[in-house]
């Protein structure tokens, strides 16, 4: 049964379905009209217009039940979108870079004016708990902040030439248009990452959210056209198409699409890519990662224990950076796993819109389901289940709350050089630092990693180029909660793609050499004779 009526009586009054029954799933005092209603209710406090209804199911994974229904994007106004975007770029490449970071800066003031709003909405749409979903929002912010500063820094450097009244130097210029398809679990300041940058690059947008988080897109375009109307930007720099596969592949093949930002499998990754290098365009890749860690017995155990629990089990093991594989020496693997077993006993889940609560839903069945099947592997490959993997009964059929996961593995069998996007880790030992190494970076990812130890020499060879062969490595912290300031980013089946901080504006923009003769000669270089 599909809510009835106009978009606005959707809006406003919605009722939940699936298979054809009608029913409210209770959740405490929460139920899923009430969710539906508080969507509505943050959407129209941002002022975004009720959506047509469609064929696009928003849901909660609270519940598991959908909230309202939107229209997917048809291919063709996927069409419309680029072109839109290509014709603005015509003209928002010439507007000077800090000009331009007016929209970014007045982006900014308005996702602080509404950070409580849209945090409930990442809540409501992806399952994460209040904490996790205002640090994405303030994520953003912070991203808009780095890009404004970043309007006046887009360098480039002057060379000696060879050549005697010459000067030779480089020059960035806008790239195009940038297609940013982004995954469910950072609705949205994965959007900003690229969108912050590519805006003060001189490019424009053309995005495409998850379709599983469609609300919370439809929440930042609106916010970004807003800014745009009042600096007296042109809205059209950003256009966002919403929909399935189909909707990404036409961003992936189009060739006024000059840079694919794609965040999401390495399946995913692995069709993007070839797709995109056939016709010369660019990619920028944030695919899988099988994180690991590496405890040592140096290690400050209680401060190990704190940042393993929480890149383990934060966003119910649902961040790319995810911790999944712990690498313990085998003098100090009881002691620690004794403290992380006791806080895994007191992580609270449930109803992430509820306090105290630590731990919120996976996204949906297929999530459990994969979760299930790997825990079935690893054990039958000898694995020993220390605590954890039992679904959380009391919140309707087709929501999906587990508990966070601890198996010890006699070997990193092919299960455990697996990603899967649950929160299960992995316990493995090990005798001596160098087989430690090898172990942790013999998997197909390499994303984010972690060494906690005491020893200098350890820490420096973890960060040496026989070391960690990640593009995250930290030194007693865990393997999540990146700052924008650094590039974002990994190697192997991770893409190689790097976004946010340091200078990942590059992949937003085109490099030219410039050589400027300013004497009356007309050296060749290399000593050349010609004629």
């Amino acid at each position: 049964m599909r809510p009835k009526g106009t978009a606005e009586q959707q809006m406003t009054d919605v009722q939940s379905a699936h298979d054809s029954r009608t029913r409210e799933t209770a959740l405490g005092d929460q139920t899923t009209r009430e969710l539906a209603e508080r969507a509505a209710a943050v959407l129209r406090g941002l002022g975004v217009e009720s959506p047509e209804p469609g064929d696009l199911p928003a849901r909660s994974p609270i519940t598991g039940e959908r909230l309202l229904t939107l229209r997917a994007s048809a291919l063709d106004e996927v069409d419309t979108a680029i072109e839109r975007a290509a014709t603005a770029f015509g003209a928002w490449r010439t507007v000077p870079a800090p000009v331009r970071a007016a929209l970014v800066r007045r982006l900014g003031e308005l996702l602080t004016t509404h950070k409580s709003e849209l945090a409930e909405l990442v809540t409501l749409e992806a399952g994460k708990i209040g904490a996790e979903a205002a640090g994405e929002v303030q994520e953003m912010i912070d991203v808009c902040e780095f890009a404004i500063g970043l309007s006046r820094q887009l360098y480039g450097q002057t060379m000696p030439s060879e050549r005697p009244g010459h000067r030779l130097m480089e020059t960035w210029h806008p790239l195009g248009v940038v297609g940013v398809i982004s995954a469910f679990n950072f609705p949205v300041a994965v959007w900003a990452w690229n969108t912050a940058i590519a805006l003060v690059c001189g490019d424009t947008v053309v995005w495409k959210p998850s379709e599983t988080t469609p609300l919370t897109a439809l929440a930042c375009h609106t916010l970004l056209r807003r800014a745009a109307t009042e600096v007296g930007a042109d809205p059209e720099v950003h256009q966002l198409v919403q929909g399935a596969a189909e909707v990404g592949a036409r961003l992936v093949d189009d060739e006024r699409v000059a840079l694919v930002s794609a965040t999401g499998s390495v399946r995913m990754g692995k069709i993007v890519a070839p797709r995109v290098a056939e016709r010369f365009g660019r990619c920028l890749l944030e695919l899988g990662g099988n994180n690991g860690a590496i405890v040592t017995p140096s290690a400050d155990l209680e401060l190990a224990a704190r940042g393993i629990v929480f890149a383990a089990a934060g966003t119910a093991g649902q961040r790319c950076t995810t911790l999944r594989r712990l690498i313990v020496h085998a003098d100090v693997v009881g002691p620690l796993l004794e403290r992380i077993e006791s806080a895994y006993q007191q992580l609270r889940v449930g109803n992430p819109l509820e306090d105290g609560v630590l731990v919120g839903p996976l996204i949906d069945g297929r999530a459990y389901a994969g979760m299930r099947a790997a825990l079935d592997k690893a054990l039958a490959d000898g694995g020993e289940l220390i605590c954890g993997g039992e679904r959380v009964d009391g919140f309707g059929e087709d929501a999906y709350y587990v508990r966070p996961a601890i198996v010890r593995m006699p070997a990193q069998t092919a299960v455990v050089r697996e990603e899967t996007f649950a929160p299960i880790l992995y316990v493995l030992t090990y005798h001596d630092f160098d087989s430690a190494i090898a172990l942790h970076n013999a998997v197909p990812q390499g994303l984010s990693s972690a060494v906690f130890t005491a020893d200098q020499r350890e820490a420096e060879r973890f960060l040496a180029a026989d070391g960690s062969d990640c593009g995250i490595a930290n030194v007693n912290i865990g393997t999540s909660g990146a700052e924008i300031g650094g590039a974002f980013g990994g190697e192997k089946q991770t893409g190689g793609g790097r976004e946010s901080g340091s200078d990942s504006w590059k992949a937003y923009m085109r490099r030219a050499t410039n050589t400027i003769n300013y004497s009356a000669e007309l050296p060749l270089a290399q000593g050349i004779k010609f004629g």
